[in-house]
């Protein structure tokens, strides 16, 4: 989205705050001037923060209209202005953002996970020493959230320099004997040393700001969304956790030992570094959380379903479809359309094929095998016991999400090709909704008095 032009610049953008505000007689003039320096020192910071220049106001407007209903009422009418078709959407923010900053964000964040992994190849095992761990993660993790900020807002090498040497302080006292490392200060050093280094995040955030009230502001603010993103990253990732945890265990093999020293303690470390820089794109980008996520989610679910179908033929074990796995795989494709549609709601329908698309394409092979698979299982279960009112629900809701993913997969593969237009899968989206509205009645209306006739 460009800058103001300069037909609409900053002072005519003001003149019209303030026209408005002037219109509703609850604004007094001390108020009125109060409030436009607020406005203008918002701006300002927001600026120097990277915003363009609309973006800035309509963000600076926003925050003041939070004190007055008038000023609110303005910066609503003002949103509805600029969040037409045709601004910045969820899927062309994210790939902006991607290439701006993205990309720096997820390999800090793998440093981040590498850092936290890093004690154990000298033998500090997490399961032996998790005192060392709970006293060095920050230790690990806040320094990699510093160097984006610090790149992002381009830090004097004085105050980097000043920053470094506080995490090389922490480092030292947090792991002396006769401070943090003595059992009776353990816990303390390990509440503390992440509280006062996220002062040295917030000055890295800050940007030469941080004397400033606006400054410190921005930073209060976003400690309390990045602390929301990360709630949100970390219930997703619970999500996949179980997730791959039921489809390894229906053919045999424990990823406990792998969650416990992999998954977990990397995953923690790393999604601090990208809830961050999710953070950071949402002040840029004005996009919705939901279609972030999804973008986020999709290759890992993607990445565990294939890593799933390539252990069950390596493995050559069969899938033990008890009832907790059959609701487990049909709630895993479940998960998978929910990732497919909230994609194709963010997506810009005029837009072409991108990288993404195809991470889409291979979530829907991949749920695709994974259905098969259930299903030759349910068939064989009930070739073995018979009918039974669980084993035809899940054989019904496995064959409409098959036909749902298998014709998704057809449209999306057309698009790709330049056979078929984007549209088609919005419509097939939204047409085969009441199918599954249709099938639950059926289940719950007719299988009772069916299964007692059979019965």
């Amino acid at each position: 989205m460009a800058d103001l032009s300069h037909e609409q610049s900053l002072e005519q953008q003001i003149d019209a705050w303030r026209d408005h505000l002037r219109r509703r007689r609850s604004v007094s003039a001390e108020d009125l001037e109060r409030l436009e320096r607020s406005l203008r020192g918002e701006f300002a910071g927001l600026v120097r923060l990277g915003l363009a220049a609309d973006e800035a106001f309509l963000v600076a407007v926003k925050r003041v209209g939070r004190t007055s209903p008038p000023a609110e009422e303005f910066a609503r009418a003002r949103a509805d202005q600029l969040l037409k078709p045709g601004y910045t959407s969820a899927a062309s923010g994210w790939g902006e953002w991607m290439r701006q900053d993205g990309i720096r964000v997820l390999c800090l964040a793998v440093l981040a996970a590498a850092a936290v992994k890093a004690p154990a190849l000298f033998g500090v095992s997490l399961q032996q020493h998790p005192d060392f761990y709970a006293r060095n993660a920050s230790l690990a993790v806040l320094p990699c959230a510093v160097a984006f900020f610090a790149w992002k807002r381009r830090t004097a090498p004085r105050t980097l320099g000043w920053l470094i040497a506080a995490f090389v302080a922490a480092a030292v006292f947090a792991n002396l004997p006769g401070f943090g490392a003595a059992e009776a200060y353990a816990s303390l050093t390990a509440l503390h040393v992440p509280i006062a280094l996220w002062l040295a995040v917030g000055i890295a955030h800050a940007g030469g700001q941080w004397s400033q009230t606006n400054g410190r502001m921005n930073f209060v603010r976003f400690s309390g969304e990045l602390f929301i993103y990360y709630v949100l990253i970390a219930l997703g990732g619970g999500v996949l956790c179980a997730f791959m945890a039921l489809t390894f265990k229906s053919i045999g093999i424990n990823v406990g030992p792998f969650f416990e020293s992999w998954l977990l303690p990397c995953g923690a470390a790393g999604a601090v570094v990208v809830a961050a820089g999710l953070v950071e794109a949402k002040q840029g980008v004005m996009e919705s959380l939901a279609p972030m996520l999804t973008r986020l989610f999709t290759p890992l679910f993607a990445a565990m379903l294939i890593a799933f179908l390539v252990a069950l033929v390596w493995s050559g074990r069969g899938i033990a479809i008890e009832r907790h796995h059959l609701i487990g795989f049909d709630l895993l494709l479940v998960v998978v359309l929910g990732l497919l549609v909230y994609s194709i709601s963010a997506r810009d329908p005029a837009a072409g094929p991108g990288l993404f698309d195809w991470v889409q394409v291979a979530l829907l092979f991949g749920a695709l095998a994974a259905d098969a698979v259930a299903l030759w299982a349910i068939g064989a279960r009930i070739g073995e016991f018979g009918f039974s009112p669980n084993r035809v629900a899940a054989l019904g809701e496995n064959l409409i999400l098959l036909v749902n993913l298998a014709w998704s997969a057809v449209l999306y593969l057309r698009f790709l090709l330049h056979r078929g237009s984007f549209a088609n899968l919005e419509r097939w989206q939204t047409s085969y909704l009441p199918v599954y509205a249709v099938w639950a009645g059926f289940v719950v209306v007719a299988f009772p008095p069916l299964f007692r006739w059979l019965g």
